[in-house]
């Protein structure tokens, strides 16, 4: 597997080896003993996964009582995946990483915990996305910052998605950041 750091420290792009022929191709997509030398102090307790329709988006979402890691693939379809730097103390403190991830290439977006997730989906097909977690969806501790936030300034490449009540009410980072949590 190979692994791509981004500028901003934590996010990781995790790129399997494919096994290609005029059939397809086969690939590892998890490998317990890679991850646990990848990510030493990661245990994986839960995996999730969604199938969302073109056009939706979701998040941007981040846990502050359980904080939450979160390693991300797209197995059909394709996304547009942000990883946003929410840690008070970070030098890259609402800097954002944005990768997209295809069924077509299997790879992993590893979204470390003090990191605010979201992704849509974009093309005409559905997207089904899986990722594993290590620690459980706490909903007494959840956030989340409005997907089209101006200081944020996300290149998202759809307009007018589709969105949760929940989602379209999300506040600004500018709320957030003034916020204890966190």
């Amino acid at each position: 597997m190979e692994v791509e750091e981004f500028q901003i420290a934590g996010p990781l792009l995790i790129t399997p080896k494919a096994h290609a022929d005029a059939r397809g191709f086969f690939v590892e997509r998890f490998k317990k003993d890679f991850f646990d030398r990848l990510l030493p102090n990661v245990n994986f307790v839960q995996d999730n996964f969604s199938l969302s329709a073109a056009g939706v988006l979701r998040g941007i979402h981040y846990q502050y009582d359980l904080p939450q890691g979160k390693l991300v693939t797209c197995l059909n379809g394709k996304i547009f995946d942000v990883a946003v730097d929410i840690r008070k103390d970070s030098k890259t403190f609402g800097q954002h990483v944005g990768k997209i991830l295809s069924g077509d290439l299997p790879q992993w977006l590893w979204v470390p915990a003090g990191f605010a997730h979201g992704f849509c989906v974009i093309g005409n097909e559905p997207a089904d996305v899986l990722y594993k977690v290590n620690v459980p969806y706490g909903p007494q501790g959840e956030g989340g910052i409005v997907w089209n936030d101006v200081d944020l300034k996300i290149p998202w490449p759809i307009q007018n998605p589709s969105l949760s009540p929940k989602d379209e009410v999300l506040q600004s980072f500018a709320n957030y950041s003034k916020a204890p949590k966190f």
